[in-house]
């Protein structure tokens, strides 16, 4: 068994490997494409020329990934291969930084079966149907996304940074080390300076944890202590906020329940529904397994949280049909199907179980089709608006 699972592990990385691959020729494609004023069947479309273009041609420096991209550019002479290469290995580090959350919320250790899991729930994509919604990603809500350099980065370090937050969560009651305060301070500064997506779904549940120690009696200084880890991120999100809101953008934010999700989905909570259609049907099955388990709370409350920002706020003036409000709960989705994943795989045998468990397979079989197909159609020449 040792054997087959190390066999199986070496297969898994060989396709990681493939994948960083196909994201190398697809984000240097996507780098140098043309767009124009319509944007209609560009190949190749993303908003990466966009974000080199700000950064290059205007020197608007909203997030860290500018900085890097400024470099990458200089070092290779003003090619876009190094920053093609970056995004592809941020990419497939992922993956690797998936299965660790797989292996934490499975209790398992990492073999071959945890990083073929992990592979494939980074391809995961809405369950599609046309008559829901026309366009395969743009009418649903994913947590799987191609085409944005600053959600792909963002996701990586959110990612690590929760798993960090995990980790202290179980050992900050009995104090927490400098050395802990401020890797931890680092990482909530990093990803939020990448994108404040994260954090504005993030920091709210975890208050919400800390203020529940509190009433549990967890000394004041213990609490204050990891809580305040979380402030130096908040700095970051007045800059942040000062560039893209500031008086002379015109842009602010508003209060318009739907009006996002409604932009291309012909039935709109059809659309939100079949986005996480897996993980619905396991929470509904799961439930009363999961609220007693602390991470899993954790991670409903984020999502829900995510979800209702997502759904009732909007961004007012030139950007109101972007959709940023988007990117926080897209992280939450890609979370929410690690859990449910998990917690589809550790259901037990039977004959009931087994028809739940094999008609669960079937529903995350259709999600991780419609995620290749996209996947394949992007590294093809499709834009991320295809039907």
């Amino acid at each position: 068994m040792k054997l087959d699972q190390k066999k199986l592990r070496w297969f898994a990385h060989i396709l990681t490997g493939l994948y960083f691959a196909a994201c190398v020729w697809l984000y240097y494609q996507q780098s140098v494409a043309v767009l124009d004023e319509s944007l209609a069947n560009i190949p190749y479309q993303s908003d990466l020329p966009l974000h080199i273009s700000m950064v290059i041609e205007d020197g608007w420096y909203y997030s860290f990934t500018a900085y890097v991209y400024q470099l990458l550019y200089w070092l290779c002479a003003g090619n876009t291969i190094g920053i093609a290469v970056f995004l592809a290995v941020v990419t497939a580090a992922t993956v690797y930084a998936t299965e660790a959350l797989v292996c934490r919320l499975w209790k398992r250790t990492a073999d071959g079966a945890t990083l073929l899991l992990s592979l494939s729930l980074n391809f995961v994509m809405p369950a599609y149907l046309s008559f829901v919604g026309e366009f395969r990603y743009v009418s649903y809500q994913s947590g799987n996304i191609w085409h944005n350099s600053t959600y792909l980065c963002m996701r990586l370090m959110a990612l690590i940074t929760l798993l960090y937050y995990f980790r202290l969560e179980e050992t900050y009651r009995q104090g927490i080390s400098v050395r802990e305060w401020i890797t931890f301070a680092l990482l909530n500064v990093v990803c939020t300076g990448i994108k404040p997506s994260f954090l504005v779904v993030y920091s709210p549940i975890v208050g919400v944890f800390l203020l529940a120690d509190v009433i549990r009696r967890t000394p004041w200084k213990r609490v204050l202590a990891f809580g305040s880890a979380l402030l130096p991120s908040g700095l970051v999100i007045l800059w942040q906020n000062s560039v893209l809101f500031g008086e002379d953008t015109g842009n602010g934010i508003t209060f318009q329940p739907w009006y996002t999700f409604s932009l291309h989905a012909s039935i709109v909570k059809g659309a939100a529904m079949c986005s996480v259609l897996f993980c619905a049907l396991v929470v509904i099955i799961k439930l009363r397994e999961m609220v007693r388990e602390k991470t899993s709370v954790f991670i409903l409350l984020m999502s829900i949280l995510g979800f209702l920002e997502a759904v009732c706020l909007v961004e007012s003036g030139s950007r109101s049909v972007d959709g940023n409000f988007l990117w926080g709960y897209s992280f939450c989705i890609f979370v929410l199907f690690v859990l449910c994943a998990v917690k589809w795989l550790q259901m037990g045998t039977g004959h009931t179980r087994g028809i739940v468990k094999l008609s669960l397979s079937a529903v995350y079989a259709w999600h991780l089709y419609c995620g290749l197909y996209f996947f394949i159609n992007l590294v093809t020449g499709a834009s991320y608006w295809m039907r």
